[in-house]
């Protein structure tokens, strides 16, 4: 592309079948190069090429999530992929909240062996207002149930095995439990999400998110 100012009719001829303004010029030109070729190292013309200390600092911000560079191997491990090991194999764990009509609210993917606990301690923030709170056994603790008193939530917990002196619970409230089961029932409908096929857990989780809106929000 050339912009030539000194164009009689004060436009631009791009081969013999545009004809650009000033004014749509200048709406393009914002993509424009900042700086002519030649004036820029060559190691940023080319995607792997120049010097290798110019590849390490300038290439590749996060080898783990993409191809490695050059002759330096991704390294792996860095972020978490969301997949750990448990008595049935390798697993992904989903941390779901719903509301009084089994639509989920908020929803975390961590690796399968992390506990309810500090699933728990990680949504207690995005948790929204309610008056009362319905979960398994699993998410029983004393913090956790004095953090949901604390935002005025009612406890509706069944006590763990473990604990010396049971604690009481609401055990016909706790029967509408059945929701956030009917809940997963509904997401695993869907291959991809039932068996997880993705590494990238950002992939995963989108995909729950879009099974989630499709299965409960789009045809409401």
């Amino acid at each position: 592309m050339r912009y030539d100012s000194q164009c009689p009719d004060r436009e631009t001829v791009m081969g013999d079948l545009f004809l650009l303004s000033e004014r749509q010029m200048a709406r393009i030109s914002p993509c424009f190069p900042l700086e002519p070729t030649w004036r820029v190292r060559s190691d940023f013309r080319q995607p792997c090429g120049g010097r290798a200390e110019a590849r390490a600092h300038h290439d590749r911000f996060h080898p783990s999530e993409g191809a490695p560079n050059g002759r330096e191997p991704a390294k792996k491990g860095v972020l978490s992929r969301c997949i750990g090991r448990t008595k049935g194999g390798l697993n992904s764990k989903l941390h779901v909240v719903c509301n009084d009509i089994g639509k989920p609210l908020v929803m975390l993917l961590t690796d399968g062996q992390m506990s309810d606990h500090k699933g728990a301690r990680m949504m207690l923030d995005a948790l929204p207002l309610a008056s009362a709170l319905i979960a398994d056994p699993g998410y029983d603790s004393n913090w956790f149930r004095a953090a949901l008193k604390a935002k005025g939530v009612e406890v509706c917990i069944p006590p763990t095995r473990s604990r010396k002196q049971p604690l009481a619970y609401d055990k016909g409230l706790y029967r509408s439990r059945h929701k956030i089961e009917n809940l997963f029932a509904k997401l695993k409908d869907w291959r991809r999400i039932a068996t997880r096929y993705n590494r990238c857990p950002h992939t995963f989780f989108s995909a729950i998110c879009i099974a989630a809106a499709a299965a409960f929000y789009l045809n409401q």
